[in-house]
């Protein structure tokens, strides 16, 4: 990330709220005078569950078929449908999408990363975190046959770049790569 890294943790940061008009009503922003510039968002969240759960998932082993391979379509597809389902989000040609999977057996947890990438006025967070959400609740359909109290959880930006507010990396969480 540039030097100009701003990071932030759970405290309020602005107390702006640019989906507001000066009359306090619901809006969406306009972008149409912000320049067009290559953006970059990394959100996070997992799915805790049974730790043989976790081994099916992995392994390959539900009946309904490779979980993995289901949650990371289902990732894609939700993140290029942003703007369907938040109801302020701009639609944006997205240029990447990348969902992947890092099991974590000693939490028993599977953890979803995902990265987007645009050049548009416009960031991408919002499309990392719908993305993230769609594979993690991919996932609990996938295995809740053999797991219903899976827990899902953790869905965050980790960083960003682009954009007029300068860049952000979540305290102490650097992303860990796409594989």
């Amino acid at each position: 990330m540039a030097s100009k890294t701003k990071s932030r943790t759970r405290r309020a940061v602005s107390t702006r709220l640019t989906h507001l008009d000066a009359r306090g009503r619901i809006r969406m922003v306009d972008v149409g005078e912000k320049p067009v510039t290559r953006r970059e968002a990394i959100a996070r969240g997992e799915v805790r569950m049974a730790p043989a759960t976790l081994r099916a998932i992995v392994g390959g082993k539900l009946k309904k078929g490779e979980a993995l391979a289901a949650a990371r379509i289902a990732g894609i597809m939700a993140a290029k449908r942003t703007h369907e389902m938040i109801p302020l989000c701009h639609q944006i040609p997205l240029e990447v999408v990348e969902v992947d999977f890092n099991p974590d057996a000693a939490n028993s947890a599977l953890q979803i990363q995902a990265r987007t990438v645009t050049d548009a006025r416009t960031g991408v967070e919002m499309e990392a975190m719908v993305a993230v959400s769609a594979a993690a609740l991919t996932i609990y359909d996938m295995a809740k046959a053999i797991d219903r109290a899976m827990e899902i959880g953790g869905v965050r930006l980790v960083a960003k770049r682009g954009g007029r507010s300068g860049d952000f990396v979540r305290d102490g969480e650097p992303p860990w790569p796409i594989r």
